[in-house]
């Protein structure tokens, strides 16, 4: 999960037309998601829970991994890369895909690294966390899928990584959705200090430099990532069966090693491999994001809402959305808000 103090910082005619309409919305949408594996989504509200289920897990090598992922929509509409975050799955799309399917677009979501079905193909292979070499593994996947060209959108570790692609590899996407905005991390910036109360929301990330939070957070893994559902998103009523669902994620045999290993690496407690150092050094210029780009923000960015802070991050054509009483996880708790701007910024 995107820390909240560290986002502070970076800051349808008539009546008989329209019902026309809306079943055969409703009737296209149930087939083609029939068709993909995915189970049919009456109509809800942006907040309203998601019942889907997703159909077979797909497997394919690319770099060092053997990436799991969904695909869903007709093979050659355009491609939309949908990315999780931490402690989520691709579960939290659940709702957003049947949307894109509708409007003809080919929707792929991966599980990250240490998340679902993925898996490392050598057991040799160091659990890298650090940030740029999540977005290796999805160029890797598109190389993989022969995908040439991507709309990419994400929220907290997938948003980082969507922003990572459209900033070193811009000839790859298309536009980019970024929950959050602008979140590529640089360390030494990571090293200063924050006023207490910012401090106290980093509190797990404190807690997995630890061998203790490891520990903790293996044996714990279930109860501490519901804990960090209901505090990043408090106003979101989701159910036992819906966490279930993308808790099955966190059984991955590499998900605690990717997990600390992450939170360490940005807070200079570890180090990554010396063969990413290039990129990372790139990125810690904080290099500027030339593709159309919408920007969403919820309750959970606090003060840094208005997205003033990263605003100028973004030289393409941008625009920037706010969403009221959502928390963290925008796609799952506001799938039509987060849909909108994928095709609002498709027509960029």
């Amino acid at each position: 999960m995107e820390n909240q103090a560290k986002v502070d910082r970076r800051h349808f005619l008539c009546t008989s037309v329209l019902t026309l309409a809306a079943t055969q919305f409703g009737l296209f949408r149930a087939a083609n998601a029939q068709s993909e594996g995915v189970k049919p989504i009456g109509p809800k509200t942006n907040q309203q829970r998601s019942d889907a289920q997703f159909g077979p897990i797909r497997q394919i090598n690319a770099g060092v991994l053997t990436i799991g992922y969904v695909e869903v929509g007709p093979a050659t509409g355009p491609v939309v890369l949908l990315l999780h975050g931490w402690p989520y799955d691709i579960h939290s799309f659940a709702d957003v895909a049947p949307l894109l399917v509708s409007k003809g677009y080919r929707v792929i979501m991966p599980y990250l690294r240490g998340f679902g079905t993925t898996r490392f193909l050598s057991p040799e292979t160091f659990r890298n966390g650090q940030q740029s070499i999540f977005a290796v593994d999805m160029i890797a996947l598109m190389d993989a899928l022969r995908i040439e060209k991507t709309i990419v959108a994400g929220f907290d570790w997938g948003a980082r990584t969507a922003d990572i692609m459209a900033a070193l590899w811009p000839e790859r996407c298309k536009a980019l959705v970024s929950v959050s905005g602008y979140l590529i991390v640089n360390r030494i910036m990571n090293q200063l200090p924050l006023p207490p109360k910012a401090e106290y929301g980093w509190w797990y990330q404190y807690y997995f430099t630890t061998e203790r939070g490891k520990l903790g957070y293996s044996e714990n893994r279930y109860e501490f990532n519901k804990l960090i559902w209901k505090n990043a998103s408090p106003k979101w009523d989701f159910d036992e069966a819906t966490f279930k669902r993308t808790a099955t994620s966190f059984d991955n045999p590499d998900h605690v090693a990717i997990v600390i290993h992450n939170y360490r690496w940005r807070l200079s407690m570890a180090e990554g491999e010396s063969n990413y150092d290039d990129l990372e050094s790139r990125l810690s210029a904080g290099p500027v994001i030339s593709v159309p780009t919408i920007t969403i923000a919820s309750d959970f960015d606090g003060a840094a809402a208005d997205g003033a802070s990263y605003k100028k991050k973004f030289t393409g054509k941008y625009s920037h959305r706010i969403l009221k009483d959502i928390g963290h996880n925008v796609p799952q708790e506001a799938p039509k808000a987060f849909a909108k701007a994928i095709f609002d910024v498709d027509g960029y």
